[in-house]
């Protein structure tokens, strides 16, 4: 069995706010594997249970608001009695990724995180793997409260709901193929994204003259050679 918990605020009037991406990722993961599927109500969540590729999963999202998220992971590791480090993955908003960006991790700190420091505090460990889904930095102009309790912008949306998309492929990943293939296949930048590599220069042949000593002196001095 494997547990699945997105993170976020129940009520329509949090719907779509940046706090509930992980909540937006338990929707997508559903309209694939459980579309017809009612949620029930268990552990103090809205819980569906379907299988991915062959894997048992239950899918969470928590009803006790933000900063009581760990109730519901609680209550459901011990009933399945799950090895948190390899069973459960939960889905949380970061506002130190940009927009368009994901990150996997197999523990750490909550980082001022409500709902992580509440799942962190009722299983009395941070070794439990997270998948951070950016959100941007909070403005300097708001405070950070009612930036993650808004709503993304267009052009925010415009990175954020493909990366949500990704954020479901990479629960799949760690469903079938373990947390370190997930990592590795989704932790890196997007080939398009990435920078090209340097060319490999050439050693020079035997024999041949050094470079300044084949071409002609220039009396115009490099930029580069300039700045130190």
């Amino acid at each position: 069995m494997k547990l699945i918990v997105g993170l976020g605020n129940p009520g329509n009037t949090y719907e779509k706010t940046r706090h509930n991406a992980g909540f937006m990722v338990i929707d997508r993961l559903l309209q694939r594997h459980a579309s017809s599927a009612p949620a029930k109500a268990r552990f103090s969540a809205a819980v569906v249970e379907a299988p991915v590729r062959g894997e048992p999963c239950l899918f969470m999202k928590p009803i006790t608001f933000m900063n009581r998220s760990g109730q519901s992971v609680a209550e459901a590791v011990r009933f399945y009695k799950l090895d948190p480090a390899a069973d459960m993955m939960v889905l949380v908003d970061d506002v130190a990724l940009p927009s368009g960006s994901i990150r996997i991790r197999p523990g750490g700190g909550a980082g001022g995180h409500n709902g992580l420091t509440s799942i962190q505090q009722l299983l009395g460990t941070d070794a439990w793997p997270r998948l951070r889904i950016g959100i941007d930095a909070t403005p300097s102009y708001m405070d950070q409260a009612d930036y993650v309790l808004g709503r993304f912008t267009e052009d925010q949306w415009a990175l954020v709901g493909p990366s949500l998309d990704k954020a479901a492929d990479a629960c799949e990943a760690f469903i079938s193929r373990g947390l370190d293939a997930a990592m590795n296949t989704f932790n890196g930048p997007p080939l398009s994204e990435r920078p090209p590599r340097p060319k490999r220069e050439r050693p020079p042949e035997a024999g041949s003259a050094p470079e300044s000593q084949t071409k002609p002196a220039s009396n115009t001095t490099r930029k580069a050679d300039t700045d130190g």
